[in-house]
């Protein structure tokens, strides 16, 4: 349990690092499109943890990310939302048995579409919520989209190359 802690305190600190010095001046299409790896981190959480400690966690992830950027808060709030709205897509999308306890939400625990049908969800609504909050205005509606579905896009390219890296296929279980 205690290594199951640690691992995840270093992947925090390690994404929180990577978003903060070097993703966050990484900008495609004009600024278009911003990845933010970081949600990879509550995107991981089992499904099992308590919805009080996904919302506290959710808050200092995004408020981490908020002091790197200078955001007041605006990190903070979509985090929250992710971590709101997480449950709600895990019943959505849960298999035909239900979740076993201990699975991960990962491509190797849980399949490749399920996978897909989960972070593009929680990460567009992330996204979604995050540019509406730091244009602050509907007068550019559709350019904030376009912006959202862009950093989806990319954020989710990464977050798969992560899920490659970080959870390497097991041997036995599900194809």
């Amino acid at each position: 349990m205690a290594g199951k802690i640690l691992r995840n305190l270093a992947r925090f600190i390690l994404l929180v690092l990577l978003q903060g010095l070097i993703l966050n001046d990484a900008h495609l299409f004009q600024g278009m499109a911003v990845p933010f790896l970081y949600v990879f981190f509550l995107l991981m959480l089992p499904p099992e943890t308590p919805r009080w400690l996904e919302l506290m966690i959710g808050l200092a992830c995004g408020l981490a990310i908020d002091m790197f950027t200078n955001t007041i808060g605006m990190h903070a709030s979509a985090c929250v939302l992710l971590t709101y709205l997480r449950p709600f897509v895990l019943k959505g999308i849960a298999p035909r048995d239900g979740y076993e306890f201990g699975m991960r939400p990962t491509i190797s625990d849980m399949g490749a579409v399920w996978f897909v049908k989960y972070a593009l969800v929680l990460i567009f609504m992330h996204h979604l919520w995050l540019f509406f909050l730091e244009v602050y205005s509907f007068s550019g509606f559709f350019n904030t989209v376009l912006r959202a579905v862009l950093s989806t896009v990319f954020t989710f390219v990464l977050v798969l190359l992560s899920q490659y890296l970080t959870f390497p296929k097991r041997s036995v279980g599900r194809v």
